[in-house]
């Protein structure tokens, strides 16, 4: 009977966009107005407080890719930048709700309550600042004194010059690369940015964070204090009067870093900029109330759908095994972030103290380099064994139910699809962030590959294609 359920459930689920669709009336158009106005807020705040860029290189890139959605230009329009507060305000009036993001020290640019007014900025959550210039002296990884010298004879530099050129000089203005790194051996062997950027610019990770999530949750699993298997113990939305029945409860972590959840789809079948983590990204809604919210459509396990609220679901159940709120905001840095060097990245939060995981995260691509080597280097980092191995190889273990697509999501980071194995080495694996976000470890040839991008449009930056690329240039290390 259960297993009826579900499948009458996903079949109405399956048909419900197409519903919706011939309805001929948009049910959300206040909340794409809302979130419209917050993510002009957001990535606006940061591009100018965070990143440290100028208002004309926020519109001309960070915003590329809302096309005609952007309110006003680079010369004026219906929104206000308040430097002194290091705060944005976009809307009000006939533009739609007014939305405000605020930099608070040590997170970024958190969205306000829609209407609030500026003068509760200081009611916001914010952490002790990291200082990017203390790794100025130390040798690389663990700073950003990198050695000079000529490559090793075995490199060839004519095909890793050619390999940066093909990242940057694409065929679309679409495809935007604003950075590459190559670390091979554990070496930084190129560096490369595009004009306006450099080795200290922090730009949002989009999805990568979804990585440093599960990386989190790793060391947290090694202290004994999150198991992949175990009952999450959330405590699910609405409260029923028996919550020990609630069908949710067999959920597990392995399911949420699975994208298997099980829980009805907010983001996906062109809701993301509607509801769901939208409101949280976007809107100042609550990142955890909204994922505790979702019902359960299907069996966990059975079937992948890439939702933000199951990474965040995810990070609340990492949340919970600590006793107070102070200690939970300090493990990040605490447990990985100071331990190996990553001085340039801040995690962002909503304005409720949660940190937002799944896309949220403002970072340089050195701190991504050095991320990449402690996957690269099996979860040690100089001699000491940080992540376990066997977390490692969960998360680059294909998922039961990406099958279907070609198995190419392990847990919380991407694989190679069946169809691109032979072009590249099967053991790659990689995260992914929206614009063109990626870290890719290569554990056969020794070699991180970051590559940045503020990508717009149909965007389709081929990470496999670039790592192609770069192999011409180098041999194979193992």
């Amino acid at each position: 009977m259960a297993r009826r359920l579900f499948i009458a459930l996903a079949c109405l689920l399956a048909t419900a966009p197409a519903m919706a669709a011939s309805d001929g009336y948009d049910y959300h158009a206040g909340n794409r107005q809302l979130i419209r106005n917050g993510v002009q807020a957001v990535l606006t705040c940061n591009g100018l407080f965070t990143s440290r860029r100028t208002l004309e290189q926020v519109f001309d890139q960070e915003l590329a890719y809302l096309e005609s959605r952007v309110l006003g230009d680079a010369t004026g329009g219906p929104y206000a930048v308040d430097r002194a507060r290091r705060a944005v305000t976009v809307g009000g009036g006939e533009h739609g709700p007014a939305v405000s993001a605020a930099f608070r020290s040590g997170i970024g640019c958190i969205v306000m309550e829609p209407g609030a007014p500026l003068a509760s900025i200081d009611q916001l959550p914010a952490l002790p600042s990291p200082d990017p210039a203390a790794g100025a002296g130390v040798p690389w990884p663990d700073g950003d004194l990198v050695e000079t010298a000529p490559l090793p004879e075995a490199v060839d530099a004519a095909a890793l010059q050619a390999a940066s050129d093909w990242a940057f000089e694409r065929p679309t203005a679409e495809q935007d690369t604003v950075s590459l790194l190559v670390v091979h051996r554990g070496r930084l062997v190129h560096e490369r940015y595009a004009p306006g950027f450099d080795a200290a610019t922090r730009t949002r990770t989009w999805s990568t964070a979804k990585s440093i999530a599960v990386t989190l949750m790793g060391l947290r699993a090694a202290d004994g204090r999150l198991e992949l298997d175990a009952p999450l113990g959330i405590d699910w939305l609405p409260p029923l009067a028996s919550d020990d029945t609630d069908p949710r409860n067999a959920i597990t972590l392995r399911h949420l870093l699975h994208m298997s959840s099980g829980l009805y789809p907010v983001d996906s079948f062109g809701m993301e900029y509607a509801s769901g983590s939208g409101l949280a990204y976007w809107a100042g809604a609550s990142s955890v109330d909204g994922a505790r919210r979702r019902g359960l459509v299907r069996e966990p396990g059975t079937f992948w759908d890439y939702e933000n609220y199951d990474t965040l679901l995810a990070v609340y159940a990492l949340k919970r095994t600590f006793a107070d709120e102070a200690a939970y905001h300090a493990y990040p840095r605490e447990a990985l972030l100071d331990r190996i060097g990553m001085r340039n990245t801040l995690l962002s939060m909503d304005r409720f103290g949660d940190f937002i995981l799944s896309s949220q995260v403002y970072t340089n691509a050195r701190d991504l380099a050095r991320f990449g080597l402690l996957y690269l280097n099996e979860g040690r980092w100089q001699g000491e064994q940080l992540l376990a191995k066997e977390w490692i190889d969960f998360v680059r273990t294909p998922a039961p139910a990406s099958a279907p697509r070609g198995n190419d999501y392990g847990g919380q980071w991407w694989l190679v699809p069946d169809d691109r194995k032979g072009e590249v080495p099967a053991d790659a694996y990689s995260t992914a962030g929206n614009r063109g976000q990626f870290v890719l470890v290569v554990p056969s040839h020794d070699l991180v590959i970051v590559r940045r991008g503020l990508d717009y449009g149909k965007q389709g930056f081929d990470r496999w294609a670039l790592l192609r690329e770069v192999l011409k240039a180098f041999p194979r290390a193992r």
